[in-house]
């Protein structure tokens, strides 16, 4: 009885050490798939030179656990990089295009020139990390706008109470730079140079996933 006892567990420990195994197989297999997508994407899309491979990887990882997506447009905000740098990229992961590369404004009380404070909190007036998902547009205070909900939980959860939107700011060009040696700051909105505003937001409004790291 005993050997038969120890035949039964040794066969169900087999049964299970195998479905691991294949599991484990499947979950490498799946994982070396998506590198390969994500590597072929940046290099169709003509990235190398533009953008860090890393931020672009994690980027797509975040467009690819968002549900409730309705776009296959992916825009990256890269909050590491200083005010005076085009750091946000609008990306048509279907046709592999960089569709746009400009300039976006971080939160007053983020930093100067560099943005390295970053918050949830109601008032706070700084920037929020983390994966958003767009929404409607509407004609505000500062133009035309666009409603963002922010999915990462206690990071930027608080988008809407905030009122974080994406709109134009004149504050936010060239020019601004050019007499300041800074870009100008919002109170948390990631707002983008008036002239391509518009054009932005109507590419990117409706359900496609905005990721913004530091």
């Amino acid at each position: 009885m005993k050997r038969f006892t120890s035949l039964v567990l040794l066969a169900l420990w087999f049964v299970s050490f195998n479905s691991l195994a294949a599991n484990f197989t499947q979950q490498t297999n799946k994982t070396q798939t998506q590198d390969v997508i994500i590597k072929y994407a940046f290099k169709a899309a003509k990235l190398e030179n533009i953008m860090d491979y890393q931020l672009f990887k994690d980027g797509y990882l975040a467009y690819d656990h968002t549900k409730n997506k309705k776009k296959s447009i992916l825009t990256i905000i890269d909050y590491s990089k200083p005010s005076t740098q085009k750091r946000f990229y609008v990306i048509d992961l279907k046709n592999n295009k960089l569709l746009y590369h400009t300039y976006v404004t971080h939160g007053v009380n983020s930093g100067g020139k560099v943005a390295n404070r970053f918050s949830n909190v109601v008032n706070s007036k700084q920037t929020s990390l983390g994966t958003f998902l767009t929404d409607t547009t509407y004609q505000g205070g500062n133009g035309y706008s666009l409603k963002l909900d922010g999915l990462t939980k206690g990071i930027n959860d608080n988008a809407r109470r905030r009122y974080i939107v994406i709109h134009g700011a004149d504050y936010a060009n060239e020019s601004f730079i050019k007499r300041n040696g800074y870009l100008g700051r919002s109170w948390g909105c990631p707002a983008l140079p008036k002239a391509l505003s518009r054009s932005i937001i109507n590419t990117i409004k409706g359900g496609s996933v905005i990721y913004a790291h530091a």
